[in-house]
């Protein structure tokens, strides 16, 4: 996958739009814009098998959050707490993220 502009930073509440977790919101944990992807906390989950170790004596059975499609999910503005698309503006020397919907900016 050809590596794209990412918009969604780690920290960023989302909303996911499609797949067995649609319609449920949570925090992203890691960004991969290489693969143009998102880890988001308790979304996407997978059953990981370990074995007891010295470090681990339980072993068992353990939920990890899978990476999704970055183009999947969408960010919650903090101001108007909608699902929003993102804005690029330039006020000053720096490019800042804003809201679609109330012209917040979001960083």
């Amino acid at each position: 996958m050809a590596q794209t502009k990412m918009r969604l930073r780690k920290g960023d509440t989302v909303v996911i739009l499609s797949g067995k977790d649609r319609d449920r919101r949570g925090k992203i944990l890691r960004v991969l814009p290489k693969d143009g992807k998102v880890v988001v906390e308790g979304l996407n989950l997978a059953k990981k098998h370990s074995r007891p170790t010295k470090t681990s004596p339980q072993g068992g059975v353990i939920d990890i959050p899978m990476p999704l499609s970055a183009s999947k999910v969408m960010l919650i503005c903090p101001g108007c707490s909608k699902p929003t698309r993102i804005s690029r503006d330039t006020t000053g020397n720096e490019p800042v993220r804003a809201c679609k919907h109330c012209g917040r900016t979001i960083d």
